[in-house]
């Protein structure tokens, strides 16, 4: 009995592995995809092995054109002191804000290199006196919610202030 069991399951074993050659036409259509994507050609086979390359044509990307609104922007509102620059308008885009005089005045310098105007006031709050550096002025809040959205790449914490 053990010997027709080791037998048959023997006869199963020979016959499942023969059942799986993988023939010779399906390592070609892989050879032949493979040299297509090397290529930059599509490869399209049909029946009769036959191949035809199609054409790629890559698209071009359009921007969208977006209006962005600016209304739920955030605007702190604060009295403030002009320290150095040329004056403020109503809405200005604060990048830094510093307890000492010297580190707002570096900033100040870095952002006149890169060719921004950029000022410094100081406000008092909570009794601590604050130097803000102010990059941007302007006189909407549409325009300063704009400059501050270029901004906030470089200066990830800019913030606009309304001048009481």
């Amino acid at each position: 009995m053990k010997k027709l069991l080791f037998l048959g399951s023997a006869l199963c074993m020979v016959l499942a592995m023969t059942s799986c050659k993988s023939s010779e036409s399906a390592y070609k259509k892989a050879y032949e995809k493979a040299q297509a994507a090397q290529t930059g050609t599509v490869v399209t086979t049909t029946p009769t092995q036959q191949t035809t390359p199609v054409q790629v044509t890559p698209v071009t990307p359009t921007t969208p054109t977006t209006t962005t609104d600016y209304s739920n922007v955030s605007v702190r509102t604060e009295a403030v002191k002009l320290v150095s620059g040329a004056g403020l308008k109503a809405f200005s885009v604060v990048v830094g804000s510093f307890g000492l005089q010297s580190n707002a005045q570096s900033l100040q310098s870095t952002l006149a290199q890169k060719g921004y105007a950029a000022q410094i006031v100081s406000a008092v709050v909570n009794g601590t006196n604050f130097y803000r550096v102010i990059a941007t002025t302007h006189d909407t809040k549409e325009q300063a919610a704009q400059s501050r959205a270029a901004l906030l790449g470089t200066y990830p914490d800019a913030w606009l202030l309304y001048q009481k």
